[in-house]
């Protein structure tokens, strides 16, 4: 099977997140959504995306592909009913295409030679940010169904509490040092080469990615998601961090997504929840105006390589762009676009030089060195987010 996984053409719901990656990259539960349906079909995958991420993310067109709309969240009964589309056959739902099978590619998303099959109830599907903190429980749920079918979990060291190990999977290769696992709510999944270190109190549904660490005292809740290469303190609750980020140190994180190499200073806190208990609005890239989100709780969405300093303070409903420097006294406002500078006083542009000579320190300090590729990516979004910045 050839899968090419399309970014649907209203995805601006999903920004600052997708200016770095095609949607099908969004890590929600424990993996992106290219690797659920990669494990659930056997089959390798490519993407159809912006123009400025295709050289990383290469398109492979074959005589036979099954096109698949990013946005939908494979589960086993879904996977089932794809395997077994003929040529020129497709699958829909009361919200668009699903996917479809065929020799060619056609861009209106909905092709009238395609022999269609509605599919009721829909399927689950993240058009917005807030939908991967928000699906985030059933999401861990399955992936750990999936990543525990044909491989059996560790015993847990002596040291560590758990009401039930039946429900935690640990990787051979991973530490944990005199911490409290408690499952009543949900699974743990500790992958290869995580720490969980001492005084740790963890809660499923959570998902630790691999060669994470948590530090000592961490109070994480479910329904949590810390990706790979993350190291997380302090308190988390109902948050997803993509991978490659940091929040180290004390402070609250709660309803909130970051992406890659995010870093929050010591003490920062994010609000979730309006002092009126209102429902929060959030920032809306194609209307260029704060939507309702339908949400009680809501709290930060960060865009790749944005930082803040220490004892920030983020207000309930906070997007931040990419590669953002946020500091200073007082709350920043609600919507801070990407290569922005400053914090609540004022605002002024964050330099492109400035800032890829800050994000190849962070990602050298990883091993991981800055390409080309990354650098017409800055470059792209750059000139896309440049509108909203006001110097």
């Amino acid at each position: 099977m050839n899968l090419v996984l399309f970014d649907p053409a209203q995805s601006s719901g999903l920004l600052p997140l997708t200016y770095t990656r095609p949607v099908a990259e969004l890590r929600i539960g424990g993996l992106t959504i290219a690797e659920k349906w990669n494990k659930r079909l056997h089959a390798e995958v490519s993407w159809l995306t912006k123009e400025y991420l295709q050289s990383i993310y290469p398109f492979r067109f074959t005589v036979d592909n099954f096109f698949i709309n990013s946005e939908v969240i494979p589960d086993d009964a879904l996977c089932n009913k794809v395997a077994e589309l003929s040529m020129g056959h497709g699958l829909r739902d009361e919200h668009g295409a699903i996917t479809w099978r065929s020799g060619q590619w056609n861009s209106d998303l909905m092709p009238e030679d395609i022999q269609w099959h509605d599919l009721s109830p829909a399927v689950r599907r993240v058009k917005h940010s807030y939908d991967i903190f928000t699906l985030n429980a059933q999401e861990i749920q399955a992936d750990y169904d999936l990543l525990t079918r044909s491989t059996s979990s560790a015993k847990l060291p002596a040291g560590v509490q758990c009401n039930d190990p039946s429900k935690v999977f640990l990787a051979p290769d991973a530490v944990l040092e005199h911490c409290t696992l408690n499952t009543s709510d949900g699974p743990i999944f500790i992958d290869s080469g995580a720490l969980i270190m001492d005084g740790a109190l963890l809660r499923g549904p959570l998902f630790i990615g691999a060669h994470s660490v948590i530090k000592m005292g961490a109070k994480i809740y479910g329904a949590t998601t810390i990706g790979p290469y993350c190291k997380a303190g302090g308190e988390i609750n109902n948050s997803v961090m993509m991978g490659h980020s940091n929040k180290g140190h004390d402070g609250f994180l709660g309803n909130s997504v970051l992406g890659y190499w995010c870093n929050l200073g010591a003490d920062t806190n994010t609000s979730n929840l309006k002092n009126n208990y209102d429902q929060v609005r959030l920032w809306d890239y194609a209307s260029e105006r704060f939507a309702h989100t339908g949400l009680q709780f809501c709290g930060l969405i960060m865009g790749d390589h944005s930082k803040c300093a220490i004892n920030t303070a983020f207000n309930t409903g906070t997007v931040v762009g990419v590669s953002a420097n946020v500091f200073g006294a007082g709350f920043p406002k609600n919507f801070i676009p990407s290569f922005s500078w400053g914090g609540a006083g004022s605002m002024t542009t964050y330099g492109l030089i400035k800032a890829v000579e800050t994000a190849k320190r962070v990602m050298q300090r990883r091993g991981i060195e800055w390409t080309a590729q990354d650098q017409k990516v800055f470059e792209a979004i750059f000139e896309a987010s440049k509108s909203w910045r006001r110097d």
